[in-house]
């Protein structure tokens, strides 16, 4: 069954459908492989922020056993974040020309398995160099997944079904996240019942199991007819052109407003939304050891409500991408993207200022995280829209991951703030967070000079 099939097909008895029912069983198994691909690259990124603090805690042990302090973890914790958001945004350019010029399916194939190989070999680090320079490695695989799946399920959905696939595509994406927190909640009840020596390690072992992933693809998905008339009109080497992205007026604006608006989004999430994990590992940390408990049972406890928090951003994650597909559907991309950016605002600053206990755990959390999360529901929607088949994987990934490979210096900003200039607090981290969050006036800033797009086909 063809991979375009539904392009002319929909007439209007159809409209009234619910947008799923209306799906062949080809577009179907498109959106389950990318679905997959992205589910499981999430999953890697949230495996990093749960293991993140113990690992570099261990890592970076003196010789006569001490763990790393808090202060010690966060700076090289930004500054291994920082390497994993450069090498995601690196892969995700290159990979996203490929994806152009190579073939969507193909691409999908080598970036799995790159993001798997070296996920299972940052359980071997031995010291915090190694281990940043296997994330890094990582890095290059997960950022090319972004975009070349959403071109290909952009392309294969109907008009009418896209924003809502795209949407649902990233919302599955969270349910990696929620595994990863699940597996962190598993392992660290192994650790506090003193059955495993640390949970880290075994976490990055399970990642490998994505690859498997690679082979359905290899198996089963074509390129989309889009892309195939894309190459019979233009020929493989004009498509993922860096000279018509940035010479064309059009394009160059898409482009640039793109990437202003992820560079807020995903600083505001990697450089201070995940780091709420480290906050509560910092203030629990502390509270679970004035109640005297051993070592082992306080690093246990303390991993279980990480845990709790993974799942619980994720949660929050999920209903917000889902809201922001219904909502973009009546308002439109812009107004959306406003209310978000400004929500995305106010829960951070106001879980970072007050979270202190783990009934606050329970509902700030989930609240922080629809806000923020509900953007890169926008984004899966919106930068597809932006740009035409020929270039729509190296815009997309130009938007997403040249926006990351900017927000890179995040992660190292937010480091300098808790280690030099909020210090002597209680909880430098809280006060960091906090004024990291003017990001989210970029994303605002960025608006007027975005296209708006609703009810708009994709552009050839």
């Amino acid at each position: 069954m063809g991979a375009g099939m539904f392009f002319e097909t929909a007439g209007s008895d159809r409209r009234e459908r619910p947008w799923w029912r209306s799906l062949s069983r080809y577009q179907w198994l498109v959106f389950a492989i990318a679905s997959l691909g992205w589910l499981f690259d999430c999953m890697d990124q949230q495996i990093f922020n749960l293991a993140r603090a113990p690992a570099l805690k261990e890592l970076l042990a003196s010789p006569q056993g001490t763990l790393g302090n808090d202060t010690s973890v966060v700076k090289y914790g930004g500054y291994a974040t920082s390497l994993f958001l450069i090498g995601w945004a690196i892969g995700g350019v290159i990979f996203g020309i490929l994806g152009d010029r190579l073939g969507r399916s193909k691409t999908m194939v080598l970036t799995i398995l790159i993001y798997s190989l070296f996920r299972g070999c940052s359980a071997f680090s031995i010291g915090v160099l190694d281990f940043a320079a296997w994330r890094f490695l990582t890095g290059l695989g997960g950022g090319g997944q972004f975009a070349v799946g959403v071109a290909l399920v952009a392309e294969v959905m109907p008009d009418r079904a896209r924003p809502h696939a795209l949407a649902w595509l990233q919302t599955l994406g969270l349910v990696g996240n929620m595994l990863a927190a699940g597996i962190d909640i598993g392992l660290g009840q192994l650790k506090t019942a003193c059955l495993i020596g640390s949970t880290w390690r075994p976490m990055f072992f399970i990642g490998v199991l994505p690859a498997l992933v690679a082979l359905l693809v290899v198996r089963r998905l074509q390129e989309s007819e889009r892309w195939s008339a894309a190459v019979a009109e233009s020929g493989r080497e004009k498509l993922g052109s860096l000279n018509e992205l940035f010479g064309d007026p059009r394009w160059r604006r898409h482009t640039l407003v793109g990437m202003c608006m992820a560079f807020a989004g995903v600083v505001g999430l990697w450089a201070i939304g995940f780091f709420s994990f480290d906050l509560i590992h910092s203030i629990f940390g502390k509270t679970f050891a004035r109640q005297g408990l051993p070592e082992e049972v306080v690093e246990g406890k303390v991993g279980l409500w990480m845990g709790i928090a993974s799942l619980l951003i994720n949660l929050g994650g999920s209903f917000g991408c889902y809201a922001f597909s219904r909502v973009t559907q009546h308002i439109g991309r812009r107004p959306a993207f406003a209310l978000a950016f400004t929500a995305a605002l106010l829960s951070t600053v106001f879980t970072f200022w007050f979270l202190q206990t783990p009934g606050d755990v329970l509902w700030m959390i989930p609240l922080m995280g629809s806000c923020q999360l509900a953007l890169f529901g926008g984004y899966t929607i919106y930068f597809p829209e932006l740009f035409p088949t020929r270039l729509r994987s190296t815009g997309t990934s130009f938007c997403y991951n040249v926006g990351r490979l900017a927000a890179a210096i995040g992660p190292v900003c937010l480091s300098l703030l808790t280690s030099r200039v909020f210090v002597h607090y209680t909880e430098p981290l809280r006060y960091a967070g906090v004024a990291m969050c003017a990001v989210f006036l970029i994303g605002l800033l960025a608006l007027p000079f975005a296209p708006e797009t609703k009810g708009l086909p994709l552009p050839e």
